[in-house]
């Protein structure tokens, strides 16, 4: 009983030593329970931010799309003869880029007369206000200039004419190649307008991006198929017929109006009324080109993917005219 007894005290005066800490199995599961809970939530938050990002490049876009309408609409308010499709397959020969056709279009081309706050100089302290007339031309480029995306792009091109007290003044201030329209000789406005030439300097004005990431979807019956403009409303006898908008570019169609290669796209088109100074602008742009570069054509039978092509369009209507007999 003795012997128990003293067994027991010495039990009690060195106790067993508790382990601490975990093993290796509490480890494993607490780490395996670990991933099964962050692996979605961290899932969850990427598809969140991505669907912020796409949803922003759309905004973007459209945002980009309006901007440039707004541009091109003050721009066209202040025309006084619009080229239709006739006159660009006119003209076209006589444009910057010509020799890049494959590339490079003059899709909204125009004759402005523009204000020149304070242009010139009456004295040494008063300065009188001047205009001068420009030929303006809005380009759909599709190119391999890294500097932009692969999507296509809008350009402007602009060619004044000088203003001044004097011809010598006149003439520092004039672009070079610039040559006024002539009204004189024979036929109607549109036949005089059409015979348009450069002056025989050569022109160093050069075309100016005006904004990016439009659509370069090449024209497919199927996916991507030709627009038209819209008919005209019907007149009341015995006023004339009202004749219809003409489609610039013209697809489908023969000579220089026509889109070639890349440049065949429904990007950036017009419809043009020379005969009232008159012109509805579309312009689609291109999302997809913001998030990737390969995939990004436009296709009209994949419905989700639409979205991400914003289009929207203006009519614009020039304060100006030009008066011919």
């Amino acid at each position: 009983m003795n012997l128990l007894k003293w067994l027991l005290i010495k039990k009690l005066k060195h106790p067993q030593q508790k382990s601490s800490g975990f093993t290796l199995i509490e480890l494993l599961v607490a780490m395996i329970l670990g991933v099964l809970v962050i692996t979605p939530l961290l899932g969850f938050m990427i598809n969140i931010l991505d669907t912020d990002r796409r949803e922003q490049v759309k905004t973007n876009t459209e945002q980009d799309v309006k901007a440039s309408l707004e541009y091109i609409k003050r721009d066209l308010q202040e025309s006084v003869y619009i080229y239709d499709a006739d006159g660009i397959n006119e003209i076209r020969k006589r444009l910057p880029k010509y020799d890049k056709k494959d590339t490079h279009f003059p899709v909204l081309v125009f004759w402005k007369r523009q204000f020149k706050e304070k242009g010139f100089n009456l004295g040494t302290t008063e300065k009188d206000d001047a205009f001068a007339y420009s030929l303006v031309a809005y380009y759909i480029i599709k190119d391999n200039n890294l500097t932009w995306s692969k999507a296509a792009r809008i350009g402007r091109f602009q060619l004044s004419d000088g203003y001044g007290p004097t011809d010598a003044i006149k003439t520092s201030t004039r672009d070079k190649g610039f040559q006024r329209f002539s009204l004189k000789g024979t036929g109607d406005l549109k036949t005089k307008m059409n015979a348009w030439q450069p002056s025989s300097e050569t022109i160093t004005n050069d075309i100016v991006t005006l904004t990016d990431y439009i659509d370069q979807t090449t024209i497919d019956t199927s996916k991507n198929p030709a627009p038209a403009c819209p008919l005209p409303p019907p007149n009341t006898p015995p006023a004339p017929p009202i004749p219809p908008m003409q489609l610039i570019p013209k697809y489908g169609g023969s000579g220089d109006v026509a889109p070639t290669a890349s440049v065949n796209t429904r990007g950036f088109y017009v419809c043009v009324d020379s005969t009232n100074t008159a012109a509805e602008i579309y312009i689609r742009g291109n999302a997809i080109a913001r998030l990737q570069n390969n995939n990004i054509n436009f296709d009209r039978n994949q419905t989700s993917a639409n979205s991400y092509f914003p289009l929207s369009s203006i009519r614009v209507k020039g304060r100006g005219f030009v008066f011919t007999k």
